[in-house]
C-alpha cells in the first residue's frame, strides 16, 4: 500500500510563508496526478491546487491562485506547495492526494487513490 507522508506545517503569522511537502513511499505515483485539499474547522475539505504527472500542468482553487505554487520532484516522490501571503481563513488541515488520472479528475472527483493524513496550517492574525 502506497502511503503519502505530508510535512512543512506549523504556526506563522498572517503574511508569512510555508512550504508544505509531501513524500510518497513508492515511485508508482510518478504517473499520478497529485494534489493538496485542506479542511478548516467545521467546514468541508476543499481542493486547492494539482499537478499533472509530468509538472507540466497545473491548477489552483481561486483562494490561493497567485500566492500558491505546486512543484513535484519525481525522482524524490515529492510534490511541494509554497504559500506565500498567508492568512488567518488558510487555517486548515492540508491533505496530499494522489489520483491516477487526469488533473481535470483530481479536482472534480470525491474518491482519490491516495490520501496522506494531514499536516496542520495555522495562521494567526
Amino acid at each position: 500500500q502506497v502511503q503519502l507522508v505530508e510535512s512543512g506545517g506549523g504556526l506563522v503569522q498572517a503574511g508569512g510563508s510555508l512550504r508544505l511537502s509531501c513524500t510518497a513511499s513508492a515511485p508508482t505515483l510518478r504517473t499520478y496526478a497529485m494534489g493538496w485539499f485542506r479542511q478548516a474547522p467545521g467546514k468541508e475539505r476543499e481542493f486547492v491546487a494539482v499537478i499533472n504527472w509530468s509538472g507540466i500542468s497545473t491548477y489552483y482553487a481561486d483562494s490561493g491562485r497567485g500566492r500558491f505554487t505546486i512543484s513535484r520532484d519525481n525522482a524524490r516522490n515529492t510534490v511541494s506547495l509554497q504559500m506565500n501571503s498567508l492568512g488567518p481563513e488558510d487555517t486548515a488541515v492540508y491533505y496530499c492526494a494522489a489520483h491516477g488520472s487526469s488533473i481535470t479528475d483530481f479536482v472534480g472527483s470525491a474518491h482519490l487513490d491516495y490520501w496522506g493524513q494531514g499536516t496542520q496550517v495555522t495562521v494567526s492574525a
